[in-house]
C-alpha cells in the first residue's frame, strides 16, 4: 500500500496515459479511466471497442469492471474514478450504478464532439417518447411479464442494490 497521498492531477495523468496507450495500439478511441481507493489504482481501462467488437467496452466500463473484480463487490464505495473525458450517457449510468464517491474528468463532452465522438444525439433520444426514437422502443406485455419482479419481491435472501 502506498504511504503518500498523491494529488488528483497525478491520477488524472494515469488515466490520460491509458487513453493514449489504447488509442495508439488500435484498441479504440482516445479514452482512459482508473479507479482509485486508499491511494492505489484498483481498476483501470481504456477504450477497447474496436479490439473487442464490443460497443460497451468504453474506458469507464472496463475500469469499473476491473475495480469491482478487485474489490469483490458490485459497488465502488470509497473510490474515486478518474476519466480522461466527461462520460457518455452509458458510462454515466454505469458510474451511478457503481456508486463511487467522486468522479474527476479531464476533457468535456464538447471536446469529444469536436474530435468526432458526439453523444449529443443520445441525450436528445432520451428525452423523446420511446415510440418516437430513431430506434423505436415498443412495449410488449405478456401475462407473465412481471413474474420475475413478483418473485424478486418475495425472495427473502435478495441483495438490494
Amino acid at each position: 500500500m502506498c504511504t503518500t497521498n498523491k494529488p488528483p492531477e497525478y491520477w488524472m495523468k494515469e488515466a490520460i496515459a491509458l487513453a493514449s496507450y489504447g488509442m495508439h495500439r488500435g484498441y479504440g478511441g482516445p479514452f482512459g479511466c482508473i479507479v482509485v481507493k486508499n491511494n492505489q489504482i484498483i481498476g483501470k481501462g481504456f477504450n477497447s471497442v474496436l479490439a473487442t467488437n464490443d460497443p460497451t467496452a468504453h474506458a469507464e466500463i472496463v475500469a469499473i469492471r476491473d475495480a469491482c473484480k478487485s474489490l469483490g463487490s458490485f459497488q465502488l464505495t470509497g473510490c474515486d474514478l478518474y476519466t480522461s473525458c466527461e462520460p457518455c450517457p452509458m458510462c454515466l449510468g454505469a458510474i451511478y450504478w457503481a456508486r463511487p464517491d467522486r468522479v474527476f474528468y479531464a476533457c468535456t463532452k464538447e471536446q469529444a464532439a469536436e474530435a468526432g465522438f458526439d453523444d449529443a444525439f443520445i441525450y436528445k433520444e432520451l428525452d423523446r417518447a420511446p415510440n418516437e426514437r430513431k430506434i423505436p422502443f415498443i412495449p410488449l406485455q405478456i401475462p407473465t411479464s412481471d413474474k420475475p419482479f413478483q418473485d424478486w419481491k418475495e425472495k427473502e435472501d435478495r441483495t438490494n442494490y
